[in-house]
């Protein structure tokens, strides 16, 4: 069996330009990186056309170590769209270079649903992470300047300051560090650390911007902390917004390029789902329903995550309507969620199956709550069997959801018609039926309530005495009518990642609230959540190669 790699390396991959004709737009306007990616300028977006354009999302059950495939299943519905003759575009987030070195790979699809050139799309690309991490360490450095400037100080005290640097690696050993030692001209000494770039707030308020003009703006609301009389401190006091900004020009701009059949695939912007919003820009969105009758998009790990902070957050800031709702579920998943260990997921276990379909169950839910009835797309494996498959299928009939098999792992846009063609219905059938399932206007706590009883099936909410002290300090800011970004494991449902299936009976625990004011948000923590993962034991890196003619192998 051909691996990913080499796959997209037997492509036909066709120049940008090509695919700019399936756009409109015009070759002038493109900013081209080689002959295979280009930059879009924003003046490409129209208002007017997105109102048209038929928004769909792609997420799926709760995440298990055997993988979903959310963007492959993505990838294999825009290309199956465009075998049926409806124009579509794919619109989804960049990788990040510590999951592609570490385990988890890349974000490029697989099999025969990928988006190409996937050596450049999983290794720098067209550097706009490394223009984030540049622009969050620039304010870091600015911060660390102020702190040691007597003569222009602002008086901030080093104990309330909350920002790190990032970096676009795995690195536990920078996790927590302590900096500014070497004496008093070295700096203030005092702990701190660094996060992954995709978990940067810096990243999560690029994706929530409408234009340059706008992400200036909320780089300068950046909470840094506050003096030593207790005056909130912001990003555009240290007058770094502007350079930050800068730093941002070309970031800012989304990228085009291409699935392995040729359609249209934009790709920007790379938040995590378990601490930010986990989907691509509002600009990238909005650019591709500008310029194609549909546009499919994936959020981050599952509905009650990427989901909800798509619907609440990114629609409701970006203005943007979603028209349908893919829920993307595997058989192996399932039985996994309903008791068979991992070792055993390649066995018939229709036992098991029956008994996950309750994870099943609480994801279709989900997307009731925001108003859809979900197509469910049953994301094949060889290992599926032909009761384990008629099983499913006769569930989601009784659930009253439409189902459909896909397969473009392997047969890419022709082993997705089914889900095409029922997707293509289901948008007919929901011309205006979203709703957010909270105002902005609320307070905090019923914001925070109403995501752990209505998504996650909680029986209420607990805050730690550090939660309570943060939205005092949330109130004191005058920030309560910003949205949620909800932070906790992905493994489940719950607050809790060894809870499998559908857990019921229990209360979500917050333990902290941090303040995203540039993107928009503040961030309820329930649990631990590892902001710098590690590499695991054998990383992807040592597997990754080059020869002397610049041929990568191992990636995938």
């Amino acid at each position: 069996m051909r691996n990913d790699i080499d796959i997209a390396r037997a492509a036909a991959i066709r120049p940008v330009t090509e695919i700019a004709d399936k756009l409109g737009i015009d070759h002038d306007h493109l900013e081209l990186y080689g002959k295979y990616k280009a930059k879009l300028p924003l003046h490409l977006i129209d208002e007017k056309k997105i109102k048209r354009s038929k928004l769909i999302l792609v997420t799926a059950i709760t995440p298990t170590p055997a993988g979903e495939g959310k963007t492959t299943t993505s990838i294999a519905l825009t290309q199956a769209m465009n075998r049926i003759g409806k124009q579509t575009t794919v619109v989804l987030r960049e990788p990040s270079l510590g999951p592609v070195f570490g385990i988890k790979g890349g974000a490029a699809g697989g099999g025969h649903s990928q988006v190409i050139p996937m050596e450049d799309i999983n290794l720098h690309f067209t550097g706009d992470l490394a223009a984030v991490e540049k622009a969050h360490n620039l304010l870091a450095g600015l911060i660390d300047n102020n702190l040691q400037n007597k003569k222009h100080s602002l008086g901030i005290d080093a104990r309330t300051v909350r920002w790190k640097r990032v970096m676009d690696m795995n690195e536990r050993a920078l996790r927590r560090i302590v900096i500014g030692l070497g004496g008093e001209k070295e700096g203030v000494p005092r702990e701190s650390g660094f996060d992954i770039t995709a978990a940067s707030e810096v990243m999560a308020t690029l994706c929530m911007s409408k234009d340059l003009a706008d992400l200036k703006e909320r780089l300068g609301n950046i909470f840094i902390g506050f003096t030593h009389e207790g005056k909130p401190v912001f990003a555009k006091d240290l007058k770094a917004n502007g350079a930050m900004a800068a730093l941002m020009k070309d970031a800012i701009k989304p990228n085009l390029v291409q699935t392995l059949e040729g359609n249209p695939a934009i790709i920007h912007g790379g938040p995590f789902a378990n601490i930010a919003q986990g989907t691509n820009s509002i600009i990238a969105t909005k650019m591709g329903m500008s310029h194609s009758d549909y546009v499919v998009t994936e959020a981050g790990f599952a509905s009650e995550l990427g989901a909800e902070k798509f619907f609440n957050l990114k629609c409701q800031i970006g203005g943007v309507m979603p028209r349908a709702a893919v829920l993307v579920a595997t058989i192996r998943a399932l039985k996994y969620h309903g008791g068979a260990k991992l070792a055993e997921l390649n066995q018939e276990n229709l036992e098991a199956l029956e008994k996950g379909f309750d994870n099943l169950n609480k994801h279709i839910e989900n997307m009731q709550h925001f108003g859809f009835k979900p197509v469910v797309a049953i994301n094949k494996f060889p290992t599926d069997t032909q009761e384990e498959v008629e099983l499913l299928r006769a569930h989601c009939e009784k659930m009253g959801v439409d189902v459909a098999m896909s397969d473009g792992w392997a047969r890419g846009g022709e082993g997705a018609i089914e889900l095409a063609e029922k997707v293509v219905e289901a948008t007919k059938s929901c011309p205006s039926c979203f709703s957010p399932i909270y105002d902005f206007e609320w307070s905090i706590e019923k914001k925070i309530h109403t995501i752990a009883t209505q998504m996650y099936g909680a029986n209420g909410v607990e805050y730690a005495l550090k939660a309570k002290k943060d939205l005092e300090t949330i109130k004191k800011l005058g920030l309560e009518n910003l949205g949620i970004c909800m932070a906790k494991t992905q493994k489940s449902i719950s607050d809790d990642q060894y809870k499998k299936g559908r857990p019921k009976d229990f209360t979500v625990m917050i333990r902290e609230i941090e303040v995203s004011s540039g993107a928009g948000f503040v961030v309820p923590i329930s649990g631990s959540i590892m902001r710098m993962p590690g590499l695991p034991t054998e990383p992807s890196a040592e597997k990754i190669d080059i020869d002397a003619e610049g041929n990568i192998s191992g990636l995938f």
